[in-house]
């Protein structure tokens, strides 16, 4: 996959705290910050040019959410991304994604479910990183666009933090095969279903694409050589 030219870590100069965390979390995504990898304020500062009262917010921010981890008060790391952490995180989505979704299809403004829907199609290969992360933001949106019309506001902060995790785990997918683990149609299949709020096939559209998701992730991973044994860490370049 075509990197983007120059670093994603592009300088933000000052601006809005939550553009810096946006950024920050897109290097985990990504792996420019990879699993296991030492982070501190220093390190933070000087990747992305931010105050330092800004990188430690959002070290505290990202600590708290499980996507750093404090070794010790002098040490902390990028959160490790294992077979566990995949397997859980596609158990945790089946158990309230499908549910979610049928409980949100009376309420849908189908128009911007449509267009949310559109804007994670992608049809052939994905060939570089800008367009992976583009995607893997717009299925983020799409999913955490269906649990705010639930309008609960501890489900919505779940699944979001949910969808991060699974963007760590679908930018490896995209990485190695060059597509998401869904096609589009599995997603047709699934507005269809919510289209006419058909609750049962909601949720059995809802669980197969997870399901089928979760199998080609783990037949990826078990299949490629070079991932590492504890952290699933593409090489870089370099390496």
């Amino acid at each position: 996959m075509k990197k983007n030219s120059g670093s994603r870590s592009e300088k933000i100069n000052g601006a809005d705290p939550a553009d810096a965390y946006e950024l920050i979390m897109d290097a985990i995504v990504t792996q420019e910050l990879a699993p296991s990898q030492k982070v501190s304020e220093n390190i933070l500062t000087e990747m992305f040019d931010i105050t330092r009262t800004t990188a430690r917010n959002i070290m505290e921010q990202l600590t708290a959410q499980q996507f750093l981890v404090s070794i010790s008060p002098r040490i902390t790391r990028v959160a490790p991304l294992t077979l566990l952490d995949v397997k859980q995180n596609f158990e945790m989505r089946k158990m309230l994604q499908p549910n979610i979704f049928a409980m949100a299809a009376p309420h849908i403004d189908y128009d911007r479910f449509r267009k949310l829907n559109d804007a994670v199609s992608h049809k052939g290969q994905i060939t570089d990183e800008a367009t992976a992360l583009s995607l893997l933001k717009a299925n983020k949106k799409f999913n955490v666009f269906i649990a705010q019309q639930i309008k609960y506001p501890l489900l919505i902060h779940w699944i979001s933090q949910l969808e991060d995790t699974t963007m760590r785990i679908y930018w490896l997918y995209i990485k190695m095969k060059g597509t998401l683990p869904f096609t589009w149609e599995h997603q047709r299949d699934l507005i269809e279903a919510m289209r006419n709020d058909r609750s049962r096939d909601i949720r059995e559209q809802t669980h197969k694409i997870l399901s089928k998701s979760e199998e080609r992730v783990l037949d990826a991973i078990f299949l490629h050589d070079q991932l590492y044994k504890q952290d699933l860490r593409l090489p870089s370049d370099t390496e």
